[in-house]
Order: C-alpha cells, then structure tokens, then sequence
C-alpha cells in the first residue's frame, strides 16, 4: 500500500525536487497572512501597529517617553521614539549587526529572555522583520550611545548596507521609516482616523507617553497630539464622553494589584444605556476576544454587587443578580501586564494565562466591595440599576416563552407570510433580500431568481434598538418577521448553524430614509446578532441613483461623477439622466440588471474592524445624547459623497 501510495505521487510530479525550503523572509512573502492575518487594509495598518509596539515596549521598560508618527506624502510611514535604540554592535551567533539581524530575521529580538524587557506586547520577535519582508523599502535611523547608525532593505534585503554615520549628540531612539509593498497589499493607502484611533488606546493604557500623529498628504494635513497623564481612568471618561450615555455615578471606579512581575489594572464606570462595553488589553495588546482577565472580571463584578446587596439587605431570600444585569450600562477598561504573555495567535486576539484570571478575580472583589461600602450612594444608583435590568430581563423572558409559544422565534416551522422563499434548501448557497416597502417587494419578487433568491418585503418602522430592552425587540411587529426568516434567533437564543440564508442583503433606496432604514438593521443585527455581521452574512445592495438614456442607449450610474460620464459618453446632446426616487420605481428587468444578478451588481459586505469604534458609531447615530451625534455629523460631512435633501 506504501508503495502504491508513492507511485502515485511520483507519477503527479511530487518528488524530492517539489519541496520547498523558504529562507529568510521568503517566507513572510510567500504567505503574508500568517504573520499578519490578512493583505487587506486591515493587514495594511497592522504594519505600523508592530513597529509603535516595539516604541511602546521601550515606554513599558521605562525608556521612552514620546512617540512621533508620520504619514508621508507618499504614502510612507515613519515611527521616531526617543527610547535606547538598537544594540549597535555584531550579533556573535549569525556574525551580522544587531540592527540588522532585527530586520531580516524572523523570531529575532530582545523579547524572549534576558533583562532587556520584563514587559511587551511583541513578544514572537516578527515585528519588525515582518514590516520589512512586507515593504517596498525600510529605511531605519539608529541613535544609541552618541553615534547614529543606518541601513536601508528593499523587499527585505538590504540595499544599503549597516554603517555609522557619525555622531548624534545626546539624541537616543529608533527612527523607522516604511512604505508598503503594492505587490502584495490590496490598498496601500494609509486611514488617519483608523491609526489615530489605535495610538489613542496606547497614550490611554500607558499613562505621560506622549504619541504625537502627523498626517502631512496633500489636502488632508492635521495632527494630534496624544497624551493621557490618567491612564485607563481617562480611557473610561473619553468613552463616556463621546456617547455611551450619561454617568449615572461621579467617579471611575480604578482598581489595581501585582502579584510577582503580573499587573493588573481595572477602570469602570456606569451609564444611564443598555449597552455594556467591556474593552481588554494584555500587554498593550487589544484582546477582542476576550480571555481569562475578562473572565476573571466578570465573575468577580457579579460576586461583589450580589454579596453587597445581600449584605445590606437589598436582594432577600434566593434572589439573585445575573452577570448581564451588573453589566448593563457598564463601561469598563481592563489592562493587564506580565512577563509570560500567553496568546492564541500571532493577532493576540484573546489572553490565556490562568494566573492572571485569580489575579484579576481577587482585585476586583476586593477593591470593589471595599468602593461600595466607602460609597454607598454610588452602590445604591448602580445596585438600582442592575435592579431595573433583571426586572427587564424577566420581562425579556416572559416575552420569549411568549414569542416561542406563538412560533415567533421558530423561522422554520413558522416562516413570516410576506416571505417569497426560494427553492434551495442549502443556506450556503441562498440570499435573502430585506426590502423596503412593498411597491419595490413586488418588484423583487418577480425579477428575483427564485432557486436561490429569497425576498422578505419590510413592514412597518423599525424599532431602534439603541434605545429599548430585550423585552421591546421580542414585541416589535417590524423585527419579529426578520427573526422569523432568519431562523437562528436573537440574544442568548442566536445559533448561526440555524441561519437559513448565506447572504443577508439590506435593499432599501438610496436616499436619507433608505439610509435610516439601513442603520436602524445595522444597528439591531450589531446588538443582538452580531455573529451574522462578524461572519460576513450581512451585505448592503447599491441600487443605481440615476438612469442615464439616449433612445435605446441606456446606462445606471451610482453616483453623480458616473452619471455626467455616461452623458458625455453618450453624445452629451439629447441625454437624459433621471434621479430614481426609489426602488419601487424600477420594473422587476431594471431592478435585476442593476440590483440583483449576480453578475452586475454592487454588493457592500458588511464587516467590524474596530468593534470599539463600531459601538461608538452606533451609540453617537442611534442613541439618547444630542450633542455627539452634532458633532459627527459636523465632523464627517465634509466626507459624504451623496446627500439628498
């Protein structure tokens, strides 16, 4: 059988010759997603993230007090800080200079023993020789003890080689300065706000650093400056500030402990929303999935106010506070830093280390218990609260068992009447279509292709769910036929092996009512089916603004630039461009041509790149507070492209 096997390997031409050893950095060349998750704009800015952590390290050793970034006018990147620098002698080992065994060799640095870091977030050593494999040119500065040392890589090799190039004075620090390689990037083109936004959580979780982003591209020339001497204190009262609702206590609650060479830092305070926003980080890493510190905090906020409450006789007998109910409104910071950070994944996206849960767990029943009995005011309006929360809970409940009995929450046994279903069972395959108003559902329905295309015709206003309980979404007459069609259900009950459809498109039109329509979905899935969004299941349909015809010439444009094209394309003279007021202006044909079929449609695929920033954007758009959503509108007009008044 062995044999048999291996003849038939040879005769598809898989011998001794077709295995490949990549050296170097061919390998990050070869395969750039396993060392920084994806060539997307989300891999793009990954790139500065690992050379301003190796900056941050040097802040976390206490070497370095500013960071200065810079995007260039081509589109360069620079990160300058003014910690020790690099090493600049030989590397005994490989008989090359630090600087550039740094550069060119993967798992190379001072991260992984020693008494160069006790602390940092780049702990597999590919940082910088990731940056460098992945970059069209890297040019590095290195000021340490009195002498200023370059050495220039082109695709990560060196170009230019190591020397010194003479004395710097009393300047010390790395000077990094980087342009993406288009080769192997999908965009190479730099977002301010999106680096400003990750820079803004390192000045928050590393207190006096000073991280100074410079964007100096022509026409979008701004800078900011970034320094937080409160830490995660004043991380709580910025995110607080910008719209999560209002304060419903004075203070942010700060708690923090040690234990051997592990810190652990909680900041929190309670808002008058129903939203809980919990951000963690592991060595200035941002650890969107969570791990043992969250867990540790969590368990330890739900012990603390149920043993409080007991105590002063607030909760009687067997009742008993949930850990949602002590989360509703709560706007926490957690932030840990030890030695032996244990992670995943490359991404760092969720922290493993058992130790830090006990440490974590104890700080916050301790220091928590200890706030609430120094204020018990403060404990009252938070312990009212939670209060209020499982009194909606059980109002949330009662109105699922009530929606479950009905086949409400049933999308299978019982499918909204409004659906036009499709005829393929495999949800892989399917997409349903959510449709505003009826006129442009009967449209879809007879110009749809019913094998694979399902269409569900809105009803009705959709409820706002930024501002409603649990309880509100089960009764709401506009969202129970989208569960319904769904089928996987909605909070604590969501299951996504249930989902009956693989694509959800919003279609509504392209004016300021479609796009309320398209927030107020956005904002219902972003809540209580975020997994859909997370997946990539939800998409938005791009209906055409304008028909552009000149006898039995026709042409749909997207937007103004595309229409006056097609008008001069089509003689300019006896051309005429008409604005659709809606879909249920298209006939079943038009609307297939330009919204449906597969082949000439735009489709937007809906994805959270920063969940910190997803939540703000919809608490700013879709909640209570006046005045944040004043100020984005203000902020961002200047960014809209079409605007229908």
């Amino acid at each position: 059988m062995e044999n048999l096997e291996r003849e038939n390997l040879e005769k598809k031409g898989y011998d001794d010759s077709q295995i490949q050893v990549l050296e170097g950095l061919e390998a990050v060349r070869k395969r750039p997603g396993m060392y920084i998750g994806t060539t997307s704009v989300k891999g793009l800015h990954h790139l500065v993230y690992e050379i301003v952590d190796n900056s941050i390290d040097e802040a976390l050793a206490g070497e370095c007090e500013s960071i200065n970034i810079t995007i260039w006018e081509d589109n360069s990147v620079s990160v300058e800080d003014n910690g020790r620098g690099i090493p600049s002698g030989m590397n005994e080992k490989l008989g090359l200079p630090t600087l550039e065994v740094v550069y060119t060799v993967l798992h190379a640095g001072g991260k992984f023993g020693g008494d160069g870091y006790k602390i940092a977030g780049g702990l597999h050593g590919v940082g910088a020789s990731v940056v460098n494999a992945l970059s069209e040119w890297v040019e590095v500065a290195n000021h340490r003890d009195g002498k200023k040392y370059t050495e220039r890589f082109e695709r990560g090799m060196v170009r230019r080689p190591f020397r010194c190039e003479g004395d710097c004075g009393d300047k010390h620090g790395l000077y990094v300065r980087f342009k993406p390689d288009p080769t192997i990037f999908e965009e190479t083109v730099f977002d301010y706000e999106t680096i400003l936004t990750r820079m803004r959580e390192q000045s928050f979780l590393n207190a006096g650093v000073k991280i100074i982003l410079t964007d100096k591209r022509e026409g979008q020339e701004r800078e900011e400056v970034l320094h937080y001497e409160g830490g995660i204190v004043s991380f709580v009262e910025f995110l607080n500030s910008q719209k999560r609702g209002t304060p419903i206590h004075k203070n942010v609650i700060y708690m923090k402990g040690e234990k051997g060479n592990s810190i652990a830092e909680v900041a929190m305070q309670y808002n008058d929303s129903y939203n809980e926003t919990i951000v963690s980080f592991a060595n200035n890493m941002s650890t969107i999935e969570g791990g043992t510190h969250e867990t540790g905090f969590k368990t330890a906020l739900t012990r603390a106010f149920n043993n409080y409450a007991r105590r002063t006789g607030i909760l009687k007998g067997d009742d008993t506070l949930s850990g949602e109910d002590v989360r509703e409104g709560l706007v926490a910071i957690i932030s840990v830093k030890l030695t032996d950070a244990q992670f995943e994944s490359q991404t760092k996206a969720k922290l493993g280390n058992s130790e830090i849960r006990t440490l974590v767990d104890s700080i916050v029943t301790t220091k928590l218990e200890e706030y609430l009995e120094e204020n018990p005011q403060e404990a009252k309006l938070i312990i009212e609260k939670a209060l209020e929360a499982n009194r909606a809970r059980e109002a949330a409940r009662k109105a699922r068992a009530l929606a479950r009995r009905k086949n409400v929450l049933d999308g299978i046994s019982t499918l909204p009447g409004k659906l036009a279903d499709c005829n393929e069972k495999e949800a892989r395959l399917t997409e349903v279509y959510l449709v505003e108003g009826d006129s442009a559902g009967g449209s879809a329905k007879d110009g749809r292709d019913s094998r694979y295309q399902a269409i569900l015709p809105l009803r009705g206003k959709v409820l706002n769910v930024e501002k409603a309980r649990l309880d509100k979404v089960y009764a709401n007459t506009s969202l129970i036929p989208i569960i319904q069609a769904l089928g996987c259900g909605i909070g604590e009950d969501f299951d996504i092996t249930k989902l009956r459809y693989g694509k959800i498109i919003i279609m509504a039109d392209a004016d300021v009512d479609g796009s309320h329509i398209r927030i107020l979905l956005l904002t219902f899935f972003f809540r209580h089916m975020r997994p859909l969004i997370e997946n990539g299941h939800v998409y938005l349909a791009q209906p055409p603004l304008y028909k552009v015809h000149k006898g039995k010439q026709l042409r749909y444009a997207f937007s103004d630039a595309e229409r006056d094209k097609y008008i001069e394309e089509l003689g300019g003279h006896g051309v005429e461009a008409e604005r659709y007021k809606g879909l249920g202006e298209m006939d079943p044909e038009q609307l297939w041509e330009t919204t449906m079929d597969p082949e000439t449609r735009t489709l937007l695929k809906v994805s959270i790149n920063d969940a910190i920033a997803c939540d703000e954007t919809f608490s700013v758009l879709m909640g209570d507070m006046v005045e944040p959503r004043r100020e984005f509108i203000s902020q961002n007009a200047k960014f809209v492209e079409n605007l229908d008044i």
